[in-house]
């Protein structure tokens, strides 16, 4: 297993060795030890799995949780191709308002760690796009909080040639400013608390 520090802090990508034959292919994309070694604690305990299906030019995002409660997230793709990207919404971190692209498709079995208070969104490149998400919370509605990905503040990096398709949640939600005025946004220290806690 490959790991790679993301420019999010606390933000983690793991590439887990794939074993092909002529019957197709093999692959554990969340492995505890590697986990452990690269996060200096132990996954957390999954609360609920997700996965959604998206056709090419879907984009879905920019998500995250009211903090508390505060979700973790491992995310991967099963099927198809997604430019997954990674936006650290806590205020006072380090990182603040930084955003990492990250490829991922069902060949390379690539997946990626996104602590509590960072936003995820991703666009799928590929019709039937298959993507998995690992939690540490369930869903609940009214902790669900959104920031529009189409906010030129964000600078998403999105690819050219693609009519973004998007619900109607995510056209609608808040801009990062908006979103930060509103005190909507989650509190890095608070974040780090709760994420030690999982």
């Amino acid at each position: 297993m490959r790991v790679r520090r993301l420019g999010v802090e606390g933000a983690l990508e793991f590439t887990p060795e794939v074993f092909r034959d002529d019957r197709g292919a093999f692959t554990s994309p969340l492995q505890r030890h590697a986990f452990a070694r690269a996060a200096g604690r132990p996954p957390f305990p999954v609360a609920q799995t997700s996965h959604s299906r998206s056709r090419r030019g879907t984009v879905r995002g920019v998500h995250y949780t009211r903090t508390p409660p505060g979700t973790a997230k491992y995310v991967c793709c099963l099927a198809g191709r997604a430019l997954d990207l990674v936006i650290d919404l806590r205020e006072g971190s380090p990182t603040f308002g930084r955003c990492e692209a990250v490829p991922l498709d069902g060949e390379g079995s690539r997946a990626l760690y996104l602590p509590v208070g960072v936003g995820h969104a991703f666009v799928a490149l590929e019709d039937g796009t298959l993507m998995s998400y690992l939690m540490s919370a369930e869903y609940a509605p009214e902790h669900e909080l959104a920031v529009r990905p189409l906010d030129p503040a964000l600078g998403l990096p999105l690819p050219d040639g693609l009519d973004p398709l998007l619900s109607d949640r995510d056209c609608g939600a808040p801009t990062l400013a908006e979103a930060r005025e509103r005190g909507l946004l989650p509190e890095y220290d608070t974040c780090r608390t709760i994420e030690e806690s999982l």
